[in-house]
């Protein structure tokens, strides 16, 4: 009980945190205002493709933005809708409507809060680098794709299957041209893509949507669909939830939020302290806060968010240095949706497409991506193979498959490193040996070393090869560079021996370290490898229990004479 209190303890607001939002207050400030203009258009158009409206997107920049900020890991964070996340959400929405966003949003929250109780924040380091890109590259076809029935200016076609989805929305436009959406749409993505390179500084998405709305009001271009009316302030708490029979068919959607939830916003974080100097965030904290966000928005008529790394990139170079941005973001979005909801409702559905189609151009780093297909063929077929899974399938299988791909991949590389050598036992033979006893030694003993790491993966190939052995009388086995040997490693080891045993092959082995006993005597191997005293310490003494056994069987002079060189000691005798 005390752990668990002392571990949720660790997890809130420390005064430290306070503190360091009075240092710079007026910098701060700056950046939340320059963050909350870049997401105004976000939040809008993320609301929209989620399905649940404008005010969604609105209601989940404020609520989550503000709790994530105050509760997360990072003093640079900024949370709130992204488009991985309304990837996921739009077939929830359209299959469960906006009582199975809420559902799968307290189940997520509730599934985050409990992987920051018991620290997983920590194993963000294992997820591959071509899976993330893979991913980002899958997320951002999606959200392009996504936005083409708006772009288009069409009725958005039913499915939740974003290709099907697509190519409806074409055929309808093809049927019934909307030049005036298609051109307000091109227009915005075309100033925010070349303004970015222009006036990098500048947020010419704010910009765009303001000069489009301008234009659409001005001539009266009615093809050019608005966004519609927007509640005056936050919707009131909400409780529409699922009927419960459905909730069983929303834990795998509440997985995938939840995941996503946690690997976005990681992700984030970890970008923003690679954007600074002294900064480094608490994952685990950060998990926590993100599921008290993600508790909290869905309440509001939110849906589910993460860590917005474009958003989180603009507040680390305006300048900020503590949380007080992240918050003054959230209040600058919640004024506007006190204030000035009437103005926002007319900007036109187009002008949003275009938003998200420049930001789905964005998210895609060419040179990135050129690196991760250059590295290996393996990456780049896991950078591949996820995207397309993304495309094609949807976040939950994409992220599986790649990550069980990669480390198929990654156990077939560590697999090839396993080397089975024959080598020159003769030099460890002193030169008391006469030339026909060295022929002698040399005919029927026959010496390997065992490179790498003997486990399933590589394991029936070692025993093929030492099975296939010629027909010798001693194998002398040098194991001290075995680096790893699991269950099934042993069991094909003792499998070779008894082999070669039974073949009236007598096996000796040398070197074999302490970590690598329980897994030979758990199995029975370490006892048949210890079988007449076959195990040695070093070669040199393998080669000594060899001759002794040859002596025995009669094939060498009985009264020859032990090796007096120079002892060999060290990683060479082994």
């Amino acid at each position: 009980m005390n752990t668990t209190l002392h571990r949720v303890r660790s997890l809130l607001p420390v005064r430290a945190d306070f503190t360091a939002m009075a240092r710079t207050p007026r910098r701060d400030l700056l950046a939340g205002l320059t963050v909350a203009i870049v997401a105004l258009p976000l939040a809008l158009g993320f609301g929209v493709s989620s399905g649940l409206g404008a005010e969604a997107g609105l209601a989940t920049a404020v609520v989550a933005g503000a709790l994530a900020a105050l509760f997360g890991g990072s003093n640079l964070q900024v949370s709130g809708p992204t488009g991985a996340m309304t990837v996921v959400l739009v077939p929830i929405v359209a299959r469960y409507g906006p009582g199975g966003v809420l559902t799968v949003g307290l189940i997520a929250g509730v599934m985050v809060i409990g992987l920051a109780l018991v620290r997983a924040g920590r194993y963000m380091a294992y997820i591959p680098a071509s899976v993330v890109e893979g991913f980002t590259l899958g997320i951002a076809l999606v959200i392009g794709l996504q936005q083409v029935p708006n772009a288009l200016g069409v009725p958005n076609p039913e499915g939740d299957r974003v290709l099907a989805v697509t190519w409806r929305a074409v055929e309808e436009f093809l049927r019934t041209p909307n030049w005036t959406a298609l051109g307000l749409a091109l227009g915005v993505a075309a100033l925010m893509l070349v303004g970015a390179r222009w006036r990098p500084t500048i947020p010419f998405s704010i910009v765009a949507v303001i000069a489009a709305t301008v234009v659409a009001r001005l001539f009266h271009l009615d093809a050019a669909a608005p966004i519609g009316d927007l509640p005056a302030g936050l919707p009131a708490p909400s409780l529409g939830f699922v009927d419960p029979s459905a909730l069983g068919s929303l834990i795998a959607p509440a997985v995938a939020v939840a995941a996503l939830a946690a690997l976005e916003s990681l992700l984030s974080a970890q970008v923003a302290d690679g954007m600074t100097v002294g900064q480094k965030h608490d994952p685990d904290r950060e998990l926590f806060g993100q599921g008290l966000a993600n508790l909290a928005a869905p309440l509001f008529g939110g849906v589910p968010a993460t860590g917005a790394i474009a958003r989180t990139a603009v507040n680390v170079r305006t300048g900020a240095s503590s949380r007080l941005a992240a918050l003054t973001h959230a209040a600058v979005l919640a004024v506007i949706v006190f204030a000035a909801a009437p103005l926002v409702s007319k900007i036109p559905l187009a002008a949003l497409a275009g938003v998200l189609l420049a930001t789905a151009i964005r998210m895609v780093e060419v040179g990135s991506l050129r690196a991760m297909a250059k590295a290996t063929r393996s990456d780049a077929v896991v950078l591949v193979l996820t995207a397309v899974a993304t495309l094609a399938l949807d976040l939950v299988y994409a992220v599986i498959i790649g990550f069980v791909v990669a480390g198929a991949l990654a156990l077939r590389a560590v697999a090839k490193q396993a080397r089975l050598a024959e080598v020159d036992f003769r030099a460890d033979l002193s030169g008391e040996h006469s030339e026909e006893e060295r022929a002698l030694l040399a005919e029927h003993i026959v010496a390997y070393r065992i490179d790498g790491p003997l486990f399933f993966a590589a394991a029936h190939r070692f025993l093929l090869e030492l099975t296939e052995v010629a027909d010798v009388r001693v194998v002398i086995l040098r194991m001290s560079r075995v680096t790893t040997i699991d269950a099934t490693g042993a069991l094909v080891l003792k499998d070779a021996v008894e082999k070669l045993n039974r073949r009236g092959i007598a096996v000796m082995t040398s070197g074999i370290r302490q970590g690598q006993r329980q897994a030979l005597a758990s199995v029975g191997a370490l006892d048949l490898l210890r079988l007449e005293g076959r195990e040695y310490a070093t070669t040199p003494e393998a080669i000594a229990g060899a001759r002794a056994h040859l002596r025995g069987a009669g094939i060498l002079p009985a009264g020859t004479s032990r090796p007096h060189g120079p002892a060999v000691t060290g990683e060479a005798a082994r």
